[in-house]
């Protein structure tokens, strides 16, 4: 993993096992936790709006929000702009996500991957550079301003 990475992680109360899991797992970054901080149930916009906040201004450089399907989450994120939520459910989705669309917040659906998919979902999207070139005209469509 890059050095000097600094990560945003949020979750609803359907992803707070799993977040608690990927702050274990990425205990080589620096990670900010923007919550939740209990199984307790949640509104995932208030967890999802910092984390693409922080990413957005740059105080981040990548984020990851978890909840049950992570539409929520993706839906909510991706409405900030500069913003790129992919939700992967898989370590092939996390490659083209990062190769292709320069995603800079990976998106886990906790409903549907097993806590190692997850693991191995996030390191793989953390570590997949962005190919630019023909996909940078791509990325400068996507804009609606």
């Amino acid at each position: 993993m890059k050095e000097g990475l600094k990560i945003a992680i949020g979750s609803d109360h359907a992803g707070f096992d799993y977040k608690q899991i990927l702050i274990e797992e990425l205990s080589s970054v620096e990670v900010k936790d923007f919550g939740t901080y209990s199984a307790e149930s949640v509104d995932y916009p208030d967890f999802a709006h910092p984390v693409a906040g922080a990413v957005e201004s740059g105080d981040c450089n990548l984020g990851i929000l978890i909840c049950g399907a992570a539409n929520g989450v993706a839906i909510t994120a991706n409405k900030h702009q500069g913003i790129r939520a992919a939700i992967c459910w898989k370590e092939e989705i996390a490659v083209l996500a990062r190769s292709h669309n320069n995603a800079n917040i990976v998106c886990i659906p906790a409903r549907f991957v097993t806590p190692e998919e997850a693991k191995a979902i996030v390191n793989t999207f953390l570590n997949t550079e962005f190919e630019g070139g023909r996909h940078d005209t791509r990325i400068g469509k996507i804009a609606c301003a």
